[in-house]
């Protein structure tokens, strides 16, 4: 077939024209994604889009949020702010950023503290919070303590050899404590014998594990601090009371002696049975437990028995399986139940109680509800293990409960599920032999057939 020089030219023209319009139609899909850009987040647990707890967050916050990143003209570093704010201005368009250049206003990066490049201000309804880094659980811890509207102060008993709040020794409390400033409350050891009486702004009194005994004059603050309405977290560890008994008798409860023994982790090989666990069966009905799936671990637990109480509503929250035994012989050699002299279980390990208080608050009369936690263990929070499995969590759980931040208890924290790929030996076979074989055999097939077709024509 003969083809005229002015058909091959409309050809080439044709074909000129096609590639221009394709390549204007390339810059204008990559301009129209990059002015409006779309993302899907396929992992199993949506790591890379904002969680449940963020979104519940931010509709409890219908004001202005105004989010100031101190961060240097880098190529990298405010496009990653950038990026991180606006999956939050996708859900709340009265999010404002702005950026201000550490080098330009030193005095202002000065007088605010400022010691990271790229540290974020965030303020709202005229609070203020740092932020150094771009981590989605951090932000919200940030924005729990901005909608929380006075400082939270938790004063944990000291003088007695307690656990310390601000230690990081094993058997002590820093590690969680450090958790607790993160989440916005404030940390204060007390001296009973110094302080002579509770502050009013405790938001909650600790009695971690005493080893030594209590004077009189302190108990009875404690009961004062009961009697006007104070929320209270009491750690025993089993043994004495050491004069705290006024405070059992008037919470309605008594401690069993002897520890708790469990045998399931030997069945996972802890040999150790004083360590008592906790899994899903096992949590009561309760606002701290509620969708609560981790297990916990209790070492050197003890029992808690409820006395008939007129003044509490009392509800158990941890409770052992029927295969633990309270051991009250020493604990060494092998370990045996006696039917003879100990007790099988179940037990009740953890017991919340509750009651309707009326207290005088700027000159108003208003019903509050007291609440108080009794757990029959302080090593579950101590360093040594409130990192392990669930500890950490029930124990942010309790806090929350006791300070009555109801809407905060169910916040759970964010983990990767799926940082790896993992695909089955046969599809990766699959993809290899068709990556490496059959689309190029299709390609030069297809190429092959064109030519053959113009030579034909």
């Amino acid at each position: 077939m003969f083809i005229t020089k002015k058909k091959r030219f409309k050809i080439k023209l044709n074909s000129a024209l096609m590639f221009g319009l394709l390549i204007i139609s390339a810059v204008l899909l990559a301009w129209f994604t990059y002015k409006n850009p779309v993302e899907y987040d396929w992992t199993a647990n949506g790591r890379h889009s904002l969680s449940d707890v963020s979104l519940e967050l931010l509709a409890k916050m219908p004001e202005k949020i105004e989010i100031t990143s101190y961060a240097s003209k880098t190529p990298l570093l405010r496009p990653a702010i950038k990026k991180f704010i606006g999956k939050y201005q996708r859900h709340k368009s009265n999010i404002v950023l702005r950026f201000v250049n550490p080098d330009t206003a030193p005095d202002e990066t000065r007088n605010l503290d400022i010691t990271v490049d790229g540290e974020i201000i965030v303020r709202y309804k005229g609070r203020t919070e740092h932020l150094k880094t771009d981590n989605e659980q951090v932000f919200a811890n940030t924005l729990k303590r901005l909608l929380r509207n006075q400082e939270r102060w938790i004063a944990f008993v000291e003088g007695h050899d307690e656990r310390s709040a601000l230690s990081s020794a094993r058997e002590d409390l820093g590690g969680w404590a450090n958790n607790l400033l993160k989440e916005g409350y404030r940390i204060q050891p007390i001296n009973l014998l110094e302080a002579k009486i509770i502050p009013d702004n405790t938001k909650i009194l600790v009695i971690a594990g005493p080893t030594g005994n209590y004077f009189a004059n302190e108990v009875d603050t404690i009961l004062n601090y009961i009697d006007n309405g104070g929320n209270l977290l009491w750690l025993h560890d089993p043994g004495s009371l050491h004069k705290l008994d006024k405070l059992a008798e008037k919470l309605s409860i008594e401690f069993r002696q002897g520890v708790i023994i469990d045998t399931v982790g030997q069945e996972i090989g802890i040999k150790d049975p004083t360590i008592t666990f906790i899994t899903k069966s096992l949590y009561q009905a309760h606002p701290i437990t509620k969708d609560f799936d981790f297990v916990t671990l209790f070492p050197m637990a003890g029992a808690i028995d409820i006395e008939e109480s007129e003044l509490w509503t009392i509800k158990p929250i941890l409770s052992t399986g029927k295969h633990t035994w309270n051991e009250t012989g020493e604990l060494k050699d092998e370990i045996e139940f006696n039917v003879d002299t100990e007790t099988q279980g179940p037990f009740i390990l953890g017991l919340s109680m509750e009651r309707d208080i009326e207290k005088e608050e700027d000159d108003k009369l208003i019903t509050k509800s007291q609440r108080i936690l009794v757990i029959g263990d302080g090593d579950f929070l101590s360093n040594g293990y409130f990192s392990s499995n669930g500890n950490g969590e029930l124990g942010g759980r309790m806090i929350n409960w006791l300070s009555n931040d109801d809407d905060f208890v169910l916040i759970p924290s964010k983990t990767v599920m799926d940082a790896q790929l993992k695909t089955p030996f046969i599809i990766l076979g699959i993809l290899g032999v068709g990556f490496l074989f059959l689309i190029p055999i299709i390609l030069i097939a297809v190429g092959v057939f064109i030519q053959f077709r113009r030579k034909k024509q």
